[in-house]
């Protein structure tokens, strides 16, 4: 089992930056290879991918819309994975989740253990 919890969310202005931050705990998520991913859920919309990696970081994957902007990046020996945004949009406005699972693919389906997420509001 594996537990995770993101932080790091907040009110920023278009342009800003943020960090977000997932610890896992239960399980190492080195030990188990397991790829670590992000998605994001707005208001009315379905959970969208944003970024996965492999458990390695030799592999990481990015959504379209957020490609150039986002960076993802773990520390395997503090079981933490990040997401570093730069240039938010308003449209960038969304709950964030954490996602465990032994793929870094965009199915959402294919992740295992999930965070409880944390809320990104950007304004224009």
């Amino acid at each position: 089992q594996v537990q995770l919890v993101e932080s790091g969310g907040g009110l920023v202005q278009a342009g800003d930056s943020l960090r977000l931050s997932c610890a896992a705990s239960g399980r190492t998520i080195s030990n188990n290879a397991m790829a670590m991913a992000w998605f994001r859920q707005a208001p009315g919309n379905g959970r969208e991918f944003v970024s996965a990696m492999t458990w390695d970081g030799g592999l990481t994957n990015y959504a379209g819309s957020v490609k150039g902007r986002f960076t993802i990046s773990r520390d395997n020996a503090k079981n933490t994975v990040y997401l570093q945004m730069n240039s938010l949009k308003p449209e960038d406005t969304a709950v964030y989740y954490c996602a465990a699972g032994p793929q870094a693919v965009i199915r959402k389906e294919a992740y295992y253990y999930w965070g409880q997420g944390t809320q990104v509001t950007v304004s224009s």
